[in-house]
């Protein structure tokens, strides 16, 4: 949006006042450069503009998203800002939507031409610009007045997930969001009136996996098929727990690669032998160069011979891939590994449920439950994936220290290591061993 590198960025870090006058003073002044973060504010409702591009004594306002598309309630958005512009000095002639392609491919060559795809939206937020002062009154009214009765619901995760759930769902101990493939069945249940799972009649229950989570709910204890046994001892040993932890940048910074593709940069493998014995190995790119052949060469040296790799929810099979598509001569050996993966998951699902897990099967709902001494808080800085993303781009980033590299190191390799730990516990666990 700036080649020319002359634009001007509108800090905010001084507060509202200081961020409004310095956008006057920039508009104020003769000049063709765009405008990054131009704050305005119209019957108290506060804007910060992305870009503000200036030419010709025409403006116009570009909205840039993270997102892959453009989305409904982008429209919206463009619609608040473009009527609050309206009535300043950078009144935008056109309003447009910048969103991420997904499908650009970064050259390596420091050129990110075509990253933002644009869409005019200039037309779209017409009928909706005039709808904003209602919207203004109606916000103002809520404030003003008490607590809104908003009904729970499906709504609750559309289009983001409410910030306030734990404040509306305070009075139901095991919701009957719990219930797994609910869906929006969930609306029909609360508006009968059923909002506890331990009040709802077994006949709404539908589903087998709904059936063992409302079991579990009525008795207070955990349940555990023994089906689960059968199905695990089907698979012999040594038997391997993989995990990776990836990087997935907006703006690609190695050759071949594309906005937020998931690139492996560490994992973690447990061994179990068929006596119970546990080997553990890992490894771990910090170089900041672009990882794969590094991770894909020492994982299929560990892996090698026979035996089922375990995983838990189908991601290692999407790392696998992405890891043959930038090592093609590797691509027979990942995918020989592919094909011995089995997803810990979808046995758990199928076979125990906890009532603390509130109705998720994430291995950090689960664990709690049948290995409480594998505790993720007593990690160091590293505790889930997003803080790994964030401590691997410390780590590469040139101005940190070796000192704080070395300790972002045994973090990350701690948290990956506690990953496949946690496998290895639900494994024998699901099968009945210690």
């Amino acid at each position: 949006y700036d080649p020319a590198g002359d634009g001007l960025f509108i800090d905010y870090d001084e507060g509202l006042p200081a961020a409004m006058a310095r956008t006057r003073e920039a508009l104020a002044t003769p000049s063709a450069a765009p405008i990054f973060e131009a704050t305005f504010e119209r019957d108290g409702l506060l804007v910060r503009a992305d870009v503000l591009e200036r030419g010709s004594g025409v403006s116009r306002l570009v909205e840039v998203k993270a997102s892959t598309s453009v989305k409904p309630e982008h429209v919206v958005d463009c619609a608040i800002q473009s009527w609050v512009l309206d009535a300043t000095p950078a009144r935008p002639k056109s309003v447009a939507l910048a969103h991420v392609d997904n499908s650009f491919v970064y050259q390596g060559d420091g050129r990110y031409e075509g990253l933002l795809v644009e869409q005019d939206l200039t037309e779209d937020i017409a009928p909706l610009r005039e709808q904003v002062p209602a919207w203004v009154r109606t916000a103002r009214h809520v404030l003003a007045g008490p607590e809104p009765a908003a009904a729970i619901g499906t709504r609750c995760w559309t289009p983001y997930e409410c910030p306030f759930q734990g404040h509306c769902w305070r009075d139901v101990e095991h919701s009957v969001a719990d219930l797994p493939g609910i869906g929006k069945r969930l609306d029909q249940l609360l508006a009968e009136g059923h909002y506890d799972l331990r009040e709802l009649p077994e006949e709404l229950v539908t589903t087998p996996e709904q059936r063992r989570v409302w079991r579990a709910v009525q008795r207070g204890t955990a349940e555990l098929s023994l089906a689960a046994r059968q199905e695990l001892k089907a698979f012999g040993f040594p038997r391997f727990f993989l995990d990776f932890e990836t990087i997935s940048f907006a703006v690609p910074r190695w050759a071949g690669t594309r906005p937020y593709q998931q690139v492996p940069f560490q994992w973690s493998l447990h061994v179990e032998g068929a006596r119970g014995r546990l080997a553990h190995e890992e490894f771990l790119d910090l170089s900041g160069g672009m990882p794969a052949r590094a991770v894909a060469e020492s994982l299929l040296e560990a892996t090698r011979g026979r035996g089922p790799v375990f995983m838990y929810t189908a991601f290692e099979r999407m790392c696998l891939r992405t890891l043959a598509s930038f090592c093609p001569d590797l691509r027979d050996g990942l995918e020989a590994l592919a094909d011995r993966l089995v997803d810990l998951l979808p046995i758990a699902k199928r076979h125990y449920y906890h009532p603390a897990m509130r109705g998720s099967w994430s291995i950090k709902k689960l664990l709690p439950t049948i290995a409480p001494e594998l505790d993720y808080a007593a990690l160091g800085a590293v505790q889930e994936g997003g803080a790994a993303q964030q401590a691997y781009v410390e780590a590469i980033d040139p101005g940190t220290t070796p000192a704080r590299r070395d300790e972002i190191r045994r973090d990350l390799l701690a948290y990956c290591g506690q990953d496949t730990l946690a496998m290895v516990a639900v494994a024998r666990y699901l099968e009945g061993r210690s």
